[in-house]
């Protein structure tokens, strides 16, 4: 799957150049074009719920993206909070009891069927890519393959546009994938408690660390967990 993303970011940020168009609406297009689906959104998250849309492939995706954010439900709300992707290829069918309201606004706007894939970084919620069916289906293996390399792809924007946010030039293709997210996603936490900031501070500042220092973060994180590297004079200065 990791050279799937590659590709993916690659492709992306090619027609980014070329275009000018914004890192997520290119991606966001490019998944509707490789994918059986009727559209693609991307939405922010955050530990309270949706947070905003940041590219949507059609008015039926801004729909999808307007409703979860409108109503605080859904199966894009359901992804960010567990951290799995939700899979809804008979909305009619199985969305009411669970979503009455997104079910009914999802109805209205013409939409069947909704997938949702969580975009984190362990327990930091990012956003979620939603990609939706006029009509009812369900994924295939290899479309499922395909559409979670798409939301890791679609991580690595949003990582890239918040390391962007904090004055960092880092370029895309460095935060294609984590090199071992499960020692990142520890040192984290190490992080967070070390500079007493929450999670999503913590990784911009592992992340700016390992700019600064020209170095992976797998690598930075690694000596973080070591005890070789702390991050106490953060606490110190501030």
């Amino acid at each position: 799957m990791h050279t799937r993303v590659s590709d993916i970011l690659s492709t992306v940020l090619a027609e980014h150049e070329r275009t000018g168009a914004p890192l997520p609406a290119v991606l966001v297009d490019l998944c509707a074009r490789s994918l059986p689906v009727s559209g693609v959104g991307m939405a922010l998250m955050t530990d309270d719920g949706p947070a905003g849309t940041m590219a949507g492939t059609d008015g039926g995706a801004l729909e999808v993206e307007d409703l979860q954010f409108s109503l605080g439900e859904g199966p894009c709300v359901d992804a960010s909070r567990s951290g799995r992707p939700v899979l809804q290829p008979d909305l009619a069918r199985t969305g009411p009891q669970r979503w009455p309201g997104f079910t009914a606004g999802a109805a209205a706007a013409g939409l069947a069927a909704v997938f949702a894939f969580p975009l984190r970084v362990g327990g930091i919620r990012l956003g979620v890519l939603d990609l939706y069916r006029t009509t009812t289906g369900a994924l295939t293996e290899d479309d499922l393959t395909s559409a979670l390399s798409f939301a890791d792809a679609a991580t690595a924007v949003l990582l890239h546009l918040q390391a962007h946010a904090a004055g960092l030039e880092p370029p895309l293709g460095s935060l294609t994938v984590l090199d071992d997210r499960a020692e990142v996603h520890q040192a984290t936490g190490v992080v967070s408690v070390q500079a007493a900031v929450p999670l999503q501070e913590a990784l911009l500042l592992l992340r700016a660390r390992a700019y600064a220092e020209q170095r992976s973060i797998a690598s930075l994180a690694h000596d973080v967990l070591r005890g070789v590297v702390d991050f106490d004079d953060v606490l110190d200065s501030g």
